[in-house]
């Protein structure tokens, strides 16, 4: 069994092994990962953080060892929307927010950024939220450069200790169901879904019934029982599934 480390800022994972396949998520610099199967210029391997699976290019990775992969159990993040690490020969890469900074020894390079403090607090997220307003919508994005819906509300509930999984249908399938807005507090996920009655669309409700989310580019928009309420558009743009609260 083999493992590796991001070891640069921002990598795509695709859907097949291939540079013109879809980008289905992103790994950030200091994320580890199961390689479960390698091949001449890809490697099919499983995320440490979310158990995402999909293709990343050799040249992307390093291949690290099971006691080292042991070592990066521990999660500290990068807190900052950008910032940076300093090699052993003195240059600098830079990392984003969500980087996993406590694997910087690893790779031999030295981080004295700001970090998370992991506090599992509701309102904290939200804070993070709003720091991505603006941020460019990006399929498969989980950067302040390029998000999708769940990205941001994985990044948001990441950097407070909570590990969401990677797709809006997946993170549906935990927490607690409320049955109206009025129940609902500020960091709560909001669930949406299309006319097959899949869950397409996530966002972190605000207080005043506002709601954040990733719609062309991170934006707050507002909510109501119908869904979210678009006053550029003047419409509804995403029908309300259900509210969960997942701490």
């Amino acid at each position: 069994m083999k493992f590796g480390i991001c070891n640069i800022s921002i990598v795509p994972l695709r859907k097949e092994k291939s540079q013109k396949s879809e980008m289905i998520s992103q790994l950030l610099y200091g994320e580890t990962f199961e390689i479960l199967e390698l091949s001449n210029n890809w490697s099919h391997i499983k995320m440490n953080f979310d158990n995402y699976e999909g293709w990343i290019k050799n040249n992307q990775y390093l291949i690290i060892d099971h006691k080292e992969f042991k070592k990066t159990d521990k999660s500290i993040y990068c807190s900052d929307l950008v910032e940076f690490v300093e090699s052993s020969n003195k240059k600098l890469k830079t990392i984003v927010m969500g980087s996993n900074v406590s694997n910087a020894g690893i790779l031999n390079d030295k981080f004295e950024g700001n970090f998370s403090n992991s506090r599992k607090i509701k309102e904290e997220a939200v804070k993070i939220a709003l720091l991505l307003i603006n941020t460019p919508y990006l399929w498969g994005g989980r950067s302040p450069f390029g998000i999708d819906c769940s990205g941001l509300s994985q990044l948001a509930y990441k950097m407070i200790g909570v590990n969401l999984p990677r797709d809006a249908k997946d993170q549906a399938k935990i927490g607690s169901t409320l049955s109206f807005i009025d129940e609902s507090q500020a960091g709560d996920l909001a669930f949406f879904h299309d006319q097959d009655d899949k869950i397409v669309h996530v966002g972190i409700i605000l207080k005043n019934n506002y709601i954040i989310h990733a719609f062309g580019k991170v934006r707050i928009d507002r909510l109501d029982q119908t869904g979210i309420y678009n006053n550029e558009l003047n419409t509804h743009t995403h029908k309300l599934r259900f509210i969960k609260k997942i701490i």
